[in-house]
């Protein structure tokens, strides 16, 4: 059957991919387009030539722009972002300054990324507070049935509710908005982590009315490796203390903000991965990524269903646009993830993750615009083969 193909040939030459792999893992780890590839070495240049003047006042300079334009992007005030090398540092920042006491709670889904996961029970252990993971039954049958699941879990002791907005392993987008309203009515914080949402999904961040929100931006913004921010509500900065203590605390010449003070001003680092977010947004404008994107969210939805017929397996929500974006995952009947995995690259040369969460095993695949319908089918024929070996 002839399905939708991305026809999306003019960007495939602009990425720096190996042509020998079929690359389906856009959602661990992105690629970097050439022209934002060319400006991080040109800002990499710059400050190899003049070190001093380029960590103390030209990057600053650069780093205030990029802000601006990141806060733009995403209907934010640039004075409520900070950037961090990766989501899970964002997720240590606030883990770390929650005041958790004994008692407290922290509730969650049984589908959050495990490094995530891992933090927020290191400081919950440290503290005596709880770590709850609320049980989210798969399928999801609507929105609905997962805010019903979800608040379930909401006890008088739920200090701040911690969800992501598109899940690691099932894919899934949640409707984080709903839980937002229903915990900002009972007091309680929130933090959602949108690693997978900027450059998937169009994100207002005042809007969205979030205490704190982090998200990727080397993944479907296609900066370089190390650029990802913490967004907190004005109201919650103070709540925030530095992973790194720096100049940054009581400075010798404070700016505006001590939010910015305390977690920009790290010390010695090369910050040029922060640096190229406007070029990123640049790239997107000029590639009508609206456009873009949707064509990849076509090709996920068009390809799902036989996915599924072929592993036996039931769609982990309805397959729309409202859960499923550019990544799709499928249970697999199987125990051995990391054999499928190393089957699939090293004799069929697709980079796909095959991935344990819990007892259960997912393959997910991500589409790009440098993708195209052969990829998908590609993986379809090379799981028909292996099928028997599940």
């Amino acid at each position: 059957m002839q399905k939708t193909a991305p026809a999306l040939p003019h960007l495939r030459s602009q990425f720096l991919l190996r042509p020998d792999i079929t690359y389906l893992n856009f959602g661990s780890f992105g690629a970097c387009p050439k022209p934002i590839f060319e400006r991080y070495q040109q800002y990499q240049l710059e400050l190899e030539q003049e070190p001093v003047q380029f960590i103390v006042q030209t990057g600053l300079d650069y780093l205030a722009t990029s802000r601006k334009a990141l806060a733009t992007y995403l209907h934010a005030d640039a004075d409520d972002l900070v950037y961090v090398i990766n989501p899970s540092h964002a997720v240590n920042i606030v883990a770390k300054s929650l005041s958790l006491k004994p008692g407290d709670e922290v509730l969650t889904s049984n589908w959050e990324y495990g490094a995530c996961d891992r933090t927020w029970q290191y400081y919950c252990d440290k503290s005596g507070a709880s770590y709850i993971k609320q049980p989210i039954q798969l399928p999801i049958e609507s929105a609905e049935d997962f805010v019903a699941q979800f608040l379930k879990g909401i006890s008088d002791k739920t200090k701040l509710i911690f969800l992501s907005h598109i899940t690691s392993s099932t894919a899934l987008r949640f409707p984080v908005e709903s839980i937002i309203k229903e915990a900002t009515k009972r007091g309680i914080l929130t933090f959602i982590d949108g690693a997978h949402a900027p450059g998937q999904i169009p994100l207002d961040l005042t809007s969205m009315d979030v205490d704190f929100y982090t998200g990727a931006c080397h993944k479907w913004m296609m900066t370089p490796k190390g650029s990802s921010f913490l967004f907190a509500k004005k109201s919650q900065q103070s709540l925030l203390d530095p992973l790194v203590i720096s100049w940054g605390y009581k400075s010798d010449h404070p700016s505006h903000s001590r939010f910015l003070d305390y977690h920009q001003t790290q010390g010695t680092r090369d910050f040029s991965a922060f640096l190229c977010i406007p070029a990123a947004i640049d790239f997107m404008k000029q590639n009508n990524w609206e456009q873009v994107s949707a064509a990849c969210r076509a090709l996920v939805l068009d390809n799902a269903p036989r996915f599924y017929e072929l592993l036996g397996t039931k769609p982990l929500a309805p397959l729309r646009e409202e859960f499923i974006l550019q990544l799709c995952s499928f249970q697999l009947p199987t125990t051995d993830a990391e054999r499928i995995k190393s089957i699939l690259f090293n004799e069929y040369k697709i980079e796909v993750p095959v991935m344990r969460h819990g007892d259960k095993v997912f393959l997910r695949y991500s589409i790009q615009a440098f993708n195209s319908q052969a990829d998908l089918d590609q993986l379809y024929n090379a799981l028909l083969e292996i099928k028997n070996q599940f």
